[in-house]
């Protein structure tokens, strides 16, 4: 049986995204505090504040938004249900219409449109004609759940260098362990996805880098002694 990847590119592209998004923002923080302070307390009190934070903002931005969607769904389902006991015979003629569009001939397009809307006429519709299944439809709480969840597992990993790390060498120590931390993520996530491991990484480590970089140069200009 042939392996396909793209059933996993909704819930991939979260996980990788937040992930991402823990591991560098909160490395950037660290970064930058620690570029401005010789104390270990501070930098770790800037890491772990700003991940929390950020996991608690991605989590209530992703509920909001597959909310969002989730009654968008849900309107366009009442819709579509009014629609099919009102004007029964319409929806077989859009729905036939659909299959012929994706290539069967008309007869075999009418007689799939019958099975189907005797089978479960609201499921097929919900399918072929506005595209939502049980994969793709939105889970607010489920979605809500993941994405603070990743950023949290990423945004960890910055926090224990910084509590156990060298304080003096705190912004070289978070930049190489956060480069490491990216570019295994980057190869997960190509391995997981099924794509060029070497691109995803490079990808992955250089606008991270960039990032850390521009984070720490801020804290070096400003070099407000924090300890």
């Amino acid at each position: 049986m042939e392996k396909h990847y793209v059933m996993r590119s909704g819930w991939l592209r979260a996980a990788i995204l937040e992930a991402n998004d823990g591991i560098l923002s909160t490395a950037s923080i660290v970064i930058g505090v620690a570029a401005a302070s010789d104390t270990r307390d501070p930098i770790i009190l800037a890491g772990v504040a700003g991940l929390v934070a950020g996991a608690l903002s991605m989590a209530a931005g992703e509920y909001v938004s597959v909310s969002s969607q989730s009654d968008l769904e849900f309107a366009d389902l009442k819709r579509e249900e009014t629609e099919l006991k009102e004007t029964p015979d319409a929806e077989l003629i859009e729905l036939a219409k659909i299959y012929e569009k994706r290539g069967l001939s008309k007869k075999l397009a009418l007689q799939i449109a019958e099975e189907l809307t005797e089978y479960d006429a609201l499921g097929a519709h919900a399918r072929d004609e506005l595209g939502i299944n049980e994969i793709s439809q939105a889970k607010p709480f489920q979605a809500a759940a993941a994405s603070g969840g990743a950023f949290v597992f990423g945004g960890v990993l910055p926090v224990i260098v910084a509590m156990f790390g060298d304080v003096d060498s705190m912004v070289f120590l978070q930049y190489v362990f956060t480069t490491i931390f990216l570019a295994l993520l980057g190869s997960v996530a190509a391995k997981t996805g099924g794509s060029n491991i070497a691109k995803a990484v490079l990808r992955i480590t250089f606008w991270g880098t960039v990032a850390m970089g521009v984070t720490a140069f801020i804290g070096y200009l400003f070099g407000i002694n924090l300890a």
